[in-house]
């Protein structure tokens, strides 16, 4: 291995394969995306350059505010329901003493191999008027609701179907973070006298930094990216309570056939999935990487 590793035209050739998939199938794409951003497309005929006309609509449409704003709300309900249980599922899991470890491994992640329109299907059902969660919510009481049809409601039930589907694969990361870090350091915690939630919050936690970062840029960009379930479950509604920039992407494109005013939200819905990474980059860095960079910045300024 240490032959490979020390050969740059091995490590280029090993390298190759994959490179030429993602520039191929991944940046090529995203360069027309943005390059026919700037024109008047129905998709069929030749594009006609207009400059920032796609743009300058776009950011004048105040749809495209309520669309993002949709997004980040669904986003962090998405992140925060998904990590913090993810968490309490995988610690919980890890624990020997816990009984039926096997079985609940495999219940947590049932969801993310099932169909995504499936999923949808089933909670639609459950969610209508004379569904199963309002006749649950009737034995405590009159409080019924009209879940997908309430405007203030809806965006959150519909993150809420997302998160529990695509929790499983966060606990999945997470756990496998806990499961790498040394039994060694429980126990000597243990024998400092840290209780179970001192050694999580003091050792877990910390350790599994890298896996957080992962996670959170997954589900975030995940966020953003939403639509399948907007598009099953509400069509965007009730009025515009579930509207996310891709389903403003997919109405200009698909249905209104101006791809040019299609792709310019994908090109912004892009850059914003971009920002959210560099963020998370910057949050995350290790403390060594900061110093050196204030100490580069410096000598810069001297």
């Amino acid at each position: 291995m240490k032959k490979y590793l020390g050969n740059k035209t091995a490590i280029v050739l090993f390298m190759f394969p994959a490179l030429a998939v993602f520039i191929l199938f991944d940046f090529i794409p995203i360069l027309q995306v943005f390059g026919y951003s700037f024109t008047d497309w129905n998709g069929v005929t030749d594009a006609v350059f207009n400059g920032v006309r796609n743009y300058t609509k776009l950011f004048g449409n105040k749809t495209f505010i309520t669309a993002n704003l949709n997004q980040v709300i669904f986003a962090v309900i998405i992140t925060l329901y998904q990590m913090v249980l993810a968490t309490v599922f995988s610690i919980t899991i890890s624990d020997p003493r816990t009984k039926g470890r096997k079985f609940l491994r495999v219940a947590y992640f049932i969801p993310v191999v099932l169909s995504v329109t499936v999923v949808c299907q089933l909670w639609v059902a459950m969610l209508d008027g004379q569904g199963l969660v309002n006749h649950i919510f009737a034995l405590f009481g009159d409080y019924k609701q009209n879940w997908l049809g309430n405007k203030h409601l809806a965006i959150v039930v519909v993150a809420f179907v997302n998160a529990w589907q695509w929790m499983g694969y966060q606990f999945a990361l997470i756990n496998a973070g806990i499961k790498s870090i040394p039994n060694d350091y429980y126990e000597a915690a243990k024998i400092d006298g840290c209780t179970n939630t001192q050694a999580h919050r003091k050792i877990t936690i910390p350790l599994l930094k890298e896996t957080y970062k992962f996670c959170l840029v997954i589900s975030l960009t995940g966020g953003i990216k939403a639509f399948t379930e907007m598009n099953i479950m509400t069509g965007g509604g009730p009025g515009r309570a579930t509207y996310t920039l891709t389903y403003m992407m997919y109405s200009a494109a698909y249905k209104q056939n101006k791809y040019g005013y299609g792709l310019a939200a994908a090109t912004i819905m892009v850059l914003e999935c971009m920002v959210v990474m560099m963020v998370i980059n910057f949050v995350f860095r290790d403390k060594k990487e900061a110093d050196e960079e204030n100490r580069a910045r410096r000598k810069r300024n001297a």
